[in-house]
C-alpha cells in the first residue's frame, strides 16, 4: 500500500461542500475507499452578534479549499481534478504537494493514534461541538479519520452523524 497524504484541492467559491459530496459519491461508486480515505471541509466556530444577540456559528475556515487524505496515483488524480468545481490542486505547476505534519497540526489534523475506552454498541456523550450534549449510540469507530458514528434525531427522522474522537465521553 503506498503512502497517503493530506492535499489541497482549489474549488470555486460557496462550492466546497458540493465539492466534497461529488468526491464522497464518486469514492463510493469506483470502489476507491482504500485510496482516498478522507474528504474534509475545515470549519471553525465563530461567535457573531445579529441584533444584540450572540451566536455561536461554523464559518469555513479556508473559503475556496478542500483538504483530501488521499494516495496520490493516476486514478485518484483524474478523480478528485475532474470532480465538478474543482479548479486543480495546490501546488507549483500541475504538480500537488502534500501538507507537511507542521502545516497540518493547525488545521486539527492529528496523525498519531488515539486510544479510545468504548465500542460500537457503547452510549457516549457529546461534550463538544454541534451536537454537545446528545447522547447516542456508537455505530461505527472510523481510527483512520478519528472519529465515531452515532444516529441522531434530525427532524423526527434518525439520522447519522460523525463526530471526533475528542468531543465524545462514554456514558
Amino acid at each position: 500500500m503506498s503512502e497517503t497524504n493530506w492535499y489541497v484541492v482549489h474549488t470555486y467559491s460557496g462550492y466546497e461542500n458540493k465539492v466534497k459530496a461529488n468526491i464522497d459519491k464518486t469514492i463510493e461508486n469506483r470502489h476507491l475507499e482504500d485510496q482516498i480515505l478522507e474528504v474534509r471541509v475545515p470549519m471553525q466556530d465563530v461567535v457573531e452578534v445579529k441584533n444584540g444577540a450572540k451566536k455561536q456559528v461554523q464559518k469555513k475556515l479556508f473559503p475556496g479549499y478542500v483538504l483530501i487524505n488521499m494516495i496520490m496515483n493516476d486514478d485518484t488524480w483524474y478523480v478528485v481534478r475532474n470532480t465538478r468545481g474543482v479548479t486543480g490542486f495546490v501546488g507549483p505547476g500541475s504538480k500537488p504537494v502534500p501538507l507537511t505534519e507542521a502545516e497540518m497540526k493547525p488545521l486539527g489534523i492529528r496523525t498519531d493514534e488515539i486510544a479510545i475506552d468504548y465500542g460500537v454498541g457503547d452510549s457516549i456523550i457529546v461534550t463538544g461541538g454541534v451536537w454537545k450534549d446528545t447522547v447516542g449510540m456508537v455505530q461505527t469507530i472510523n481510527q483512520h479519520k478519528q472519529c465515531v458514528t452515532i444516529n441522531v434525531d434530525l427532524f423526527g427522522r434518525e439520522t447519522p452523524v460523525e463526530i471526533s474522537f475528542t468531543e465524545v465521553k462514554k456514558m
